[in-house]
This record gives C-alpha cells, structure tokens and sequence, in this order.
C-alpha cells in the first residue's frame, strides 16, 4: 500500500449527487456536475451521470480528453474560457464552452466554420465577484457579435460567484441575472435555454427559497464531493461530508522544543513563520507536503493531532495529547478541504483510491 494517498468514497458521492440533483430538479435546475476537484476521475464522473447530472463540466481540456478516453459520453461543459490555442480543440472537444470576450466568440464562430461545425456557448456575466465575465452594459455588443456569427449560438448567461472576490450570490444578484438575460434575449430576438445561476455557493438560496424562478442551472462540485461550502463556512447539513481522506504515513516521532534555534528567516515558500514557545513537545512528521497536499485544507481525524505546518515533502504535526502515543510507521488521517482535495487528485505523487 503506497501512501500518501487519498481514499475516495464512490457510494457517499453517489448520495451526495442524488441529493442534489433532487433538490435541484424540485425547482426546476438542472446540475453540471463539476469533474476539475477531483482531476476528472472517469469512475466519480460516471457516478455524477448515473445520479442525473446533465453535463460534466471541467475547467482543461485535457480533462475532457480523458473522460471522453473513458467512455463517457458528457454532454461536455468547458468551464474555463478557452485560450486562444486551443480554440480548436474547443470546437472538437466540447458540447458548451463558457465566453468572456467577444473576439472570442468570433474565433471559435471562424474555427467551426473550418469545421463545418456548430458550437454552444454560455456568456459569463460578471456581477462584481471580478473574475471572468462580461460587464452588464455590454449586452448590446454581446449581442452584435452572436448575430454576426453563423455556427457559434449562445446558449445562455451564467455567473460566477465566491471565486475570486468572495461575492456571495443573493436573490438581488440573481435577479441581476436575470435582467441581463432578458435583455439579451430580446436584443437576439431569440429566447436563452439556459440562466446558469453559480456553483456549490447558490445552493443556500435554494435552501433559502429565494432563488429566482428563471435561473434553471447550477454547476456543482465542491458540494458532490465534499458535502460542503467553503464560501459559506460550512457543512451543507443534507450531505454527507465523509467521502475522503487523506492518508500520509509517519516517518519520525521525537520530542523537540515548539521554538526554532536561531535566527529566524523565510521559509522555503518565502513566509516568515512566527512560533509560540510551548516548550518541549512530541513532533511527529508524515511523508506528504506542499508537492503532494494544501496543508491548510486539512482536518486531523484523530484526536490531539494539531498542524504545525509542512515544507515541499514533510507535514509536520503536534502529537502531544494524542492517545496512544503515535509512533513511527503509524498512519494519520485526515479531511478535506477544496483546495486539498484539487492538490492531492492533480499531484503525481498521491495515490487515489476510489472505493
């Protein structure tokens, strides 16, 4: 058994999206179910499809390359706007691409003409969480642009939020949304199929009950996976949230003082750490860091374990109050976060389990 590694529970994410996938299609939402945390495992792909999911959306291409190897048949969702050199690839690969700018509307319109091909596309609205999107007063352009192009349609709206800014979605936003798709419906004289409304962070106004009625999408992951919402600081109470663990295996145990000897500098990251004197404590090291994990989204499983940090390669805990004693050899487990999850599923050097 190599470690480190992370244990993957197919049946608890299988509850996870049936869950939501119910909750949503109660208010008329269809779910894309997000593939990028988890580095699009083909067998955790497949269970978001069996438990209704309507799209897999993942944010490279190369994810899809290898869902589509897999045999998974999407409909795919290409959640981060395309490069301009992989324009084409975009048009080969995937089912709906989300757009930001208008040129390149134009160029995937040029790409699929080559092709003789047809692309949908979703036109993200930036709404102040100051990622991807196109500004409100910009819809009258937008539309000039969708009706110059022949093969490129637009699909919808959509809307990011929590990701970059930490705008959290409200129903006053949400409507903003709204308001912008039904102006640029009316500039294209065509209706919109679909108002995608966010990600995990929306699903609290569905629990709410203010979502707007006219917002039919959300694209969900860290919810399906993880059972939680790190935008809102918590656990969503209807998932479970036991669906991985982090696995590292101890390769020192020794009483050393909390307090570095020295003169104290940067770390190998460039942070200056500060450390509280607590005398001398039993320190135990894992062999998993920075390369393998975000040591940051890490929940110690058992009891007395405290994070003191961690370099490239070595995860450095307080094992003081732990019983019994940890020793060498043992092996430490610990939760999830996003971030940690998204760290250990693209490293190379942990081994994922799917279960």
């Amino acid at each position: 058994m190599a470690y480190p590694q992370l244990v993957i529970d197919s049946a608890a994410i299988a509850e996870n999206a049936a869950s939501i996938v119910r909750r949503c299609g109660q208010c008329g939402i269809a779910v894309a179910g997000v593939t990028k945390g988890m580095s699009a495992q083909p067998a955790l792909a497949q269970v978001m499809k069996e438990a209704g999911c309507a799209w897999l959306a993942d944010s490279r291409l190369v994810n899809v390359v290898r869902l589509r190897e897999a045999g998974l048949e999407g409909p795919f969702l290409l959640l981060r706007i395309p490069m301009d050199d992989e324009i084409d690839d975009v048009v080969d690969l995937v089912d709906v691409v989300l757009v930001s700018m208008t040129e390149t509307i134009e160029r995937l319109d040029q790409a699929c003409r080559d092709r003789s091909r047809t692309l949908d596309t979703l036109a993200m609205i930036d709404l102040g969480d100051l990622r991807e999107g196109f500004w409100p007063d910009e819809v009258e352009c937008l539309a000039q642009t969708y009706r110059r192009c022949r093969r490129v349609r637009c699909l919808g709206v959509g809307v990011n939020f929590g990701c970059f800014g930490g705008v959290q979605p409200t129903a006053e936003n949400g409507k903003k949304l709204v308001a912008v798709a039904a102006q640029l419906s009316s500039l294209l004289g065509s209706s919109l199929e679909i108002l995608s409304g966010g990600a995990t962070s929306s699903l609290a106004l569905l629990e709410e009950g203010i979502m707007p009625q006219e917002i039919n999408q959300l694209r969900i992951g860290e919810a399906l996976l993880l059972g939680s919402d790190v935008s809102h600081n918590r656990f969503i109470p209807w998932l479970r949230n036991d669906t991985m663990i982090f696995q590292g295996q101890v390769v020192e145990v020794r009483r050393k003082p909390s307090r570095p000897i020295g003169i104290i500098g940067a770390d190998a990251f460039g942070n200056v750490p500060v450390f509280e004197d607590r005398g001398r404590r039993l320190r135990a090291i894992v062999a998993a860091g920075r390369q393998d994990i975000r040591p940051e989204g890490l929940r110690p499983l058992l009891p007395g374990v405290e994070i003191l940090g961690a370099s490239s390669d070595h995860l450095l805990l307080d094992v003081e109050a732990c019983r019994p004693a940890v020793k060498l050899g043992d092996v430490i487990s610990f939760g999830v976060d996003y971030g940690a999850m998204l760290a250990a599923t693209t490293s190379h050097y942990v081994e994922v389990k799917i279960r």
